[in-house]
């Protein structure tokens, strides 16, 4: 059984696979004061809610934009007897990287192209929706070419909660259902979600222009599913896409 991690800065998300399927998802909050231990508890627990055991898994593929947290998972590896813990780093996942500075851009991202480009083998731009919006541009032959880095959808949410006196935390499950909000709540989510799905409507336009050839748009990330119905764009919505990435680069690899 293989473990692939994805880190991020406000949650962690983890795939069980046995060889490349996938047999159990499952996220965990990315807390940086958690021990080890506590971290090994956490997860047998969740294993066993599925009928798997921390025991069962022979190797941890980690991909991580929280280096304290990689750290953690390293040690709780070494402590439980997982035979092999693999670190997931830019450059060496495989695919090349146009950017001026390639050490600056994060696993995740890179993972996602290279998962991306496996599944479709053509232009894409990938439009990732977690702890940041990040839109990752993939050439025809495969190559990362850079992208965007916008705020969070759940992050600029959080922002009205805290820095407007009157304004209430809202949930963000469900699309408005017109454009008009008729009150403070309907209104907030007029502006948030149709906000970024124009966000990324109008990303998406430029970005296509800068191509050789038409790209495919796909979308993962907690809100791809809802940004797809509120977008013109989005073709596609993979989730598990970055877990995908480790894999496939573990295979590789092997």
């Amino acid at each position: 059984m293989i473990l692939a991690v994805d880190i991020g800065n406000t949650n962690t998300t983890c795939g069980l696979f046995e060889g490349q399927r996938l047999c159990h998802r499952f996220r965990i909050f990315s807390n940086l004061r958690q021990t080890p231990d506590e971290l090994a508890l956490r997860l047998n627990g969740i294993l066993q809610l599925k009928d798997f055991s921390l025991a069962e898994v022979k190797t941890i593929l980690i991909g991580s934009v929280v280096p304290p947290l990689t750290k953690t998972w390293q040690e709780m590896a070494s402590l439980y007897g997982i035979k092999e813990t693999f670190v997931v780093s830019p450059e060496k996942i495989g695919i090349p990287i146009k950017l001026r500075y390639p050490c600056e851009v994060g696993a995740d991202r890179v993972l996602n192209a290279l998962a991306g480009w496996e599944k479709y083998r053509q232009s894409l731009i990938i439009v990732d929706y977690g702890t940041a919006t990040t839109f990752d541009c993939v050439s025809h032959e495969g190559a990362y070419l850079g992208g965007a880095i916008a705020p969070g959808i759940l992050a600029a949410a959080e922002t009205l909660f805290h820095k407007t006196s009157l304004l209430p935390r809202m949930e963000l499950s469900r699309p408005p259902e017109e454009a008009i909000g008729k009150d403070t709540i309907s209104a907030m989510k007029s502006g948030v979600l149709l906000g970024f799905a124009a966000l990324t409507d109008g990303l998406v336009a430029r970005m296509s222009k800068e191509f050789e050839k038409k790209p495919k748009i796909i979308a993962t990330g907690g809100l791809a599913r809802i940004m797809k119905e509120m977008t013109t764009c989005i073709e596609e919505v993979e989730p598990n896409l970055t877990l995908e990435g480790l894999i496939i680069w573990f295979t590789k690899k092997a």
